[in-house]
C-alpha cells in the first residue's frame, strides 16, 4: 500500500471518528480500532500485534480528541461534574488490568468480544425508552464506581474510550438525558483512555516485531496522523450534537456500532459481502 494512500485513509477515518467524538460523545475506538486493524494486517503484521496496536493507538488518540470534545459540551453546559470524575477515576485502574488482558489474548477472541459488546450495547438502546430526566443523577457513589470498573475493564479490552459502553448505561440505568450523558461519557473517556495507554505502552515495551516510531504497543505516526483531524473536527460535532433531537442521536450511534460490530465478528466476511 502506498504511504499517501495509508495516511489519507487514516485522515478519512480521524475526520469521520473526530465528528462522530463531538457528536455522540464517544471516543471513537469503535471506528480507529477496525480500520487500523485492517490496515496493519495488510501492510502484513501478524493479528496479535495488529490488533494491540490498533487498540492502544486508539486509546491514544481518544485523549486529544475527548479533551476537545468535552470542552465544548461543558461550554454548552451538558456535563454532570461530579458523577463524570467519580466514574472517570475509578475507571483508571480497571482500563490499566484490561489492557493487560488484551496484551496476552488473541486476535479473534479480542475482534469476537469487541463485535458482541458493541452490537448488544446498541439493541439495548434501541430497545430501552428514554426516561424522562429531572435534572438528578439517580446513581449514589457505589452505583457510579461500579459502573466506572466496568467501563474501565472493557475499555482496556477493547481499545475504546469507553462512551460507546457508558453511554446506554447513563441513560438507562442512571437517569440522564441523552444530551447530558454525551457530555458526560466525553469527560469519563480521557480518564479510562489514560489507563489503558499507560497499559499498552508498557505491556508493549521490547516486544519485538513493532512498526517504526512506536512507543509500546502505541504507533506515533498513526497517532499524530489520526489526532490532526479529530480533534477540530469534535468540536463541529459537539456543535451539531446540541441542535439534533435525542432520538435521532440514538438511532444515528446505534446503526453505526452495529455496522462495526458485525464486521469486526466477521458476517459479512462469511456472507462474501463486500462492506
Amino acid at each position: 500500500m502506498d504511504f499517501i494512500v495509508y495516511v489519507l485513509i487514516l485522515l478519512i477515518t480521524g475526520v469521520f471518528v473526530g465528528f462522530l467524538s463531538g457528536l455522540l460523545g464517544v471516543g471513537g475506538g469503535f471506528v480507529m480500532g477496525p480500520v487500523q486493524f485492517w490496515l496493519l494486517l495488510f501492510l502484513g503484521f501478524e493479528p496479535n500485534m495488529a490488533i494491540r496496536i490498533a487498540f492502544g493507538t486508539s486509546l491514544a488518540v481518544i485523549i486529544p480528541t475527548a479533551l476537545s470534545g468535552s470542552a465544548g459540551h461543558y461550554i454548552k453546559g451538558a456535563v454532570e461534574i461530579k458523577p463524570a470524575m467519580i466514574i472517570g477515576l475509578s475507571s483508571i485502574i480497571t482500563a490499566y488490568i484490561g489492557g493487560v488482558i488484551t496484551a496476552n489474548t488473541p486476535a479473534y477472541v479480542l475482534s469476537t468480544l469487541f463485535g458482541i459488546v458493541i452490537i448488544f450495547l446498541a439493541v439495548w438502546m434501541l430497545s430501552s425508552q428514554y426516561p424522562h430526566f429531572s435534572g438528578q443523577i439517580k446513581g449514589n457513589t457505589f452505583i457510579l464506581i461500579v459502573l466506572g470498573l466496568v467501563t474501565g475493564l472493557l475499555s482496556g479490552i477493547l481499545g475504546i474510550g469507553g462512551g460507546t459502553i457508558l453511554i446506554p448505561f447513563l441513560i438507562i440505568l442512571i437517569g440522564c438525558s441523552v444530551h447530558k450523558a454525551i457530555g458526560t461519557a466525553s469527560v469519563v473517556v480521557i480518564f479510562t483512555a489514560m489507563g489503558g495507554v499507560i497499559s499498552y505502552i508498557i505491556n508493549g515495551i521490547n516486544v519485538a516485531g513493532l512498526p517504526t516510531f512506536s512507543i509500546g504497543y502505541i504507533n506515533l505516526i498513526n497517532l499524530i496522523i489520526l489526532a490532526c483531524a479529530t480533534v477540530p473536527l469534535a468540536q463541529i460535532g459537539v456543535k451539531i450534537s446540541h441542535t439534533l433531537p435525542a432520538e435521532k442521536l440514538k438511532y444515528i450511534y446505534s446503526i453505526l456500532i452495529i455496522y462495526i460490530g458485525l464486521r469486526m465478528i466477521g458476517v459479512f466476511s462469511w456472507l462474501h459481502l463486500p462492506i
